[in-house]
């Protein structure tokens, strides 16, 4: 395995664990042995169990995005809610427990800035993202249905943790459709 498959290998664990066991009930060690590599494999690519969670979060991130917009490439008058299935379908897949960036910035809320920025960083273009949607999709005040789909998606994803993805989904779609149903 050379360098670059052990970092991801080492990010693969590392992400698994954290979102399963959260950020405060996983140890190096535990990373360190289920990727099966080096105590100084790990800290040739990450100074610190910190500087490994801002990887995996950015890695992640970067992952959702993508995602995201494999979906919404599609031609449609309402990429917006394309863009809400999309991420019901995420929550399916990858995001089953509950959002994993609000549990960084709960876990490292005053202890990392760098950590609490990076989750802030992405709820902030979780906005941004819904306003050019929203623009695409409505005459009328954009950033007022940004900011209802952003809250759709941020409930949607609280909820998944208590009643799963396809409900929480279900949900948060039709309130979705509602909202949209005098556009066309």
């Amino acid at each position: 395995m050379g360098r670059s498959m052990k970092k991801e290998k080492i990010l693969e664990v590392a992400e698994r664990l954290f979102y399963e066991h959260g950020f405060r009930g996983v140890g190096l060690k535990q990373i360190i042995r289920e990727a099966d590599v080096a105590t100084m494999t790990l800290y040739n690519h990450f100074s610190s169990k910190e500087s490994l969670v801002q990887e995996v979060l950015k890695q992640r991130e970067q992952r959702y995005w993508s995602y995201l917009d494999s979906h919404i490439e599609k031609n449609s008058d309402l990429p917006i809610l394309l863009a809400l299935e999309a991420h019901g379908e995420w929550l399916k897949h990858q995001s089953y427990k509950g959002d994993m960036f609000l549990r960084a910035m709960v876990d490292y809320a005053g202890f990392n800035s760098e950590i609490v920025t990076i989750v802030r960083t992405h709820k902030e273009r979780l906005l941004q993202y819904f306003q050019e949607l929203a623009r695409q999709s409505v005459d009328g005040d954009a950033d007022e249905m940004a900011y209802q789909f952003t809250l759709l998606i941020e409930g949607a994803t609280s909820l998944t943790a208590v009643v799963g993805a396809a409900k929480a989904t279900e949900h948060s779609l039709a309130i979705a459709r509602k909202l949209t149903s005098n556009i066309n």
